[in-house]
């Protein structure tokens, strides 16, 4: 039980006996008239027991969407019951309005709804339902926490989905499923045609030519069902953020459009996350649901204060199978890391996959190597000058070892690395 405001009010009255009989005795004597009262005020409340209370389950939203938590009350008692309800949550769940007033009647029910706002990835759990009712002076309440199981599930977000419109239609295009024809360079054979000026004279099928007035060529498609393996690194490198976002969620961001694209394109999706040990594995059949199991696959992702061990990663991605594949590796390019642990194993990669390697560039080094406005930011430009440098060497390395480096900030890596997917699958690359 508690007790509310109008109990001091009610001791503050106890002034006017005080001053009517001034005896030691009566303070006391007024506390404990004022403290029976209380008791039996609660005692006269209706009972918290003939209340049960049930939660709907709220199940998964994308990272900066909203949700509601349901709540059911009812009365099994024989008396209605006013009671005030707090439905607790952790808080990075966002639980804003969790406080309800209800009015419930014998027999009947009520419901509150919470409105939930996730600010991180993963499971995010309710941590208790309190229950309130007053007594009729409105002097005491009982007071119940009840444990009502209950969780949302945040995914990645996926903001970079605007861009995936117009990267289906350039995917149509190499298709040749849309209005305008573009010629694709791969390897799978479409269909014949008539040969028109511009052609490549390789193309030409002479015994279908025989067969008619006209020389003809062959078309081809871009290539399908390819194998692509997303490597997601969520080592130490991965914590750090840019533009208050960590690094670990603009590469979940590329991982999410990449996956949407080339699940289009009917290529299969192949997933693997890892520090020093590998965390996450998903291997998919095909098809065009793959960015759902691969964003609950990525949810409860965190950075590993660890170093990469990029010889059980690349150990990881063979297991997936031998077939040549499209390696993704979103990592972050701090050579340090690249050079001790990535460099030695890439060579293996190279030899049977395209890989690339997907990094976010932090923004702010370009800004502090612009600025020379004082005697302390010439400094630090020099200092940003020189982790650029770093970094191109670190990628131009990357380069001679057969790999294909993508480094640009974080709101551009997703369409830039959509981008160069295209581009390899236009040039039969992959």
């Amino acid at each position: 039980m508690t007790i509310t405001g109008r109990v001091l009010v009610l001791l503050a009255l106890g002034i006017v006996p005080v001053v009517l009989q001034p005896d030691p005795v009566t303070p006391w004597a007024w506390a404990l008239v004022v403290a029976v009262v209380v008791a039996l005020d609660v005692a006269l409340a209706p009972s918290l027991r003939d209340l049960e209370v049930t939660r709907s389950p709220v199940g998964s939203i994308r990272l900066g969407t909203g949700a509601t938590s349901r709540l059911l009350v009812r009365n099994r008692g024989s008396r209605a019951v006013r009671l005030a309800l707090r439905d607790a949550w952790q808080p990075t769940a966002g639980a804003a309005g969790n406080r309800h007033d209800l009015r419930i009647a014998p027999g009947g029910g009520a419901r509150a709804a919470t409105p939930l706002l996730p600010r991180r990835r993963g499971d995010l759990r309710a941590a208790g339902v309190t229950l309130r009712v007053r007594g009729p002076l409105g002097l005491g309440v009982r007071q119940r926490t009840v444990d009502v199981p209950g969780s949302v599930r945040a995914l990645p977000a996926f903001d970079s989905r605007k861009h995936l419109p117009s990267r289906l239609a350039r995917l149509r295009e190499l298709d040749g499923r849309s209005a305008l024809r573009v010629r694709g360079q791969g390897t799978e054979f479409d269909s014949l045609r008539e040969y028109v000026r511009g052609d490549d004279v390789r193309s030409i099928d002479w015994r279908a030519s025989a067969r008619t007035r006209n020389v003809v060529v062959r078309t081809w498609q871009p290539e399908r069902d390819r194998r692509v393996v997303v490597v997601l690194d969520t080592s130490r490198t991965s914590a750090g953020r840019v533009d208050d976002v960590p690094r670990l969620d603009s590469a979940m961001d590329a991982a999410l459009l990449l996956a949407a694209l080339a699940s289009r394109a009917g290529d299969r999706i192949d997933f693997l996350a890892g520090d020093r040990v590998v965390r996450r594995r998903l291997r998919t059949g095909g098809g065009t649901s793959v960015v759902h199991p691969l964003s609950e696959a990525m949810a409860d992702l965190g950075p590993v204060i660890a170093e990469a061990d990029w010889r059980t990663l690349a150990g990881g991605v063979q297991e997936l199978g031998r077939r040549r594949a499209l390696v993704v590796l979103l990592t972050p390019l701090e050579p340090a890391s690249i050079e001790e642990g990535l460099l030695p194993v890439l060579p293996t990669l190279t030899r049977h996959h395209r890989v690339v390697v997907a990094s976010v560039r932090d923004p702010a080094l370009d800004a502090l190597a612009a600025d020379r406005s004082d005697v302390d930011a010439v400094y630090a430009a020099v200092a940003a000058e020189q982790t650029a440098a770093r970094r191109r060497a670190t990628a131009d390395l990357l380069r001679a070892l057969g790999a294909d480096v993508l480094d640009t900030d974080a709101e551009r890596l997703p369409p830039v690395l959509a981008d160069h997917y295209l581009a390899l699958k236009a040039r039969g690359q992959l």
